[in-house]
């Protein structure tokens, strides 16, 4: 099950021909797959810092799929959402959250969240349950990592 593509909860989109990918700057947790799997792509100096049109659809969706916290999201033009692994699999990141993979639905504040891909709040702090939101120290201090420019820390 994955998240409907007019679901605005897939954070804000970055069109490309063949491919747009959606960041959710909330749920990211800054892990940096994305910009160490594509930094032509995912550029954090740069405005805006995802450009998806600078390499191949496939190549930047199976980037995507490393996000391991579901902060990135793709669509790919005339193809099936992302694919969730069976069996689901957890795995406790010892800075903070529990990242988990699968075929996952959620239960927000907003109400249920199909997704393949979490990092769920073990510490119990989080302001966005049941997401992972950095409390914990997970982001080593709260300017660290891809942001984006359009959002001010006041907005956080």
């Amino acid at each position: 099950m994955a998240t409907p593509p007019d679901d605005d909860r897939l954070g804000r989109a970055y069109a490309a021909p063949e491919v747009t990918v959606f960041y959710d700057r909330s749920r990211c947790r800054h892990y940096a797959e994305c910009v160490r799997g594509l930094p032509q792509v995912f550029d954090p100096a740069r405005r805006p810092w995802i450009r998806a049109d600078l390499a191949d659809a496939d190549t930047v969706a199976e980037v995507v799929r490393r996000c391991p916290t579901g902060a990135l999201h793709y669509r790919l033009l005339a193809e099936k959402p992302e694919e969730p692994p069976h069996p689901t699999i957890i795995t406790p990141d010892p800075r903070g959250p529990l990242l988990v993979r699968g075929d996952l639905v959620l239960d927000t504040p907003e109400g249920p969240l199909a997704e393949t891909r979490a990092a769920l709040c073990a510490c119990g702090r989080t302001r966005n349950q049941p997401l992972c939101d950095g409390a914990c120290g997970v982001n080593g201090g709260p300017f660290g990592g891809t942001r984006d420019q359009a959002q001010t820390p006041q907005e956080r």
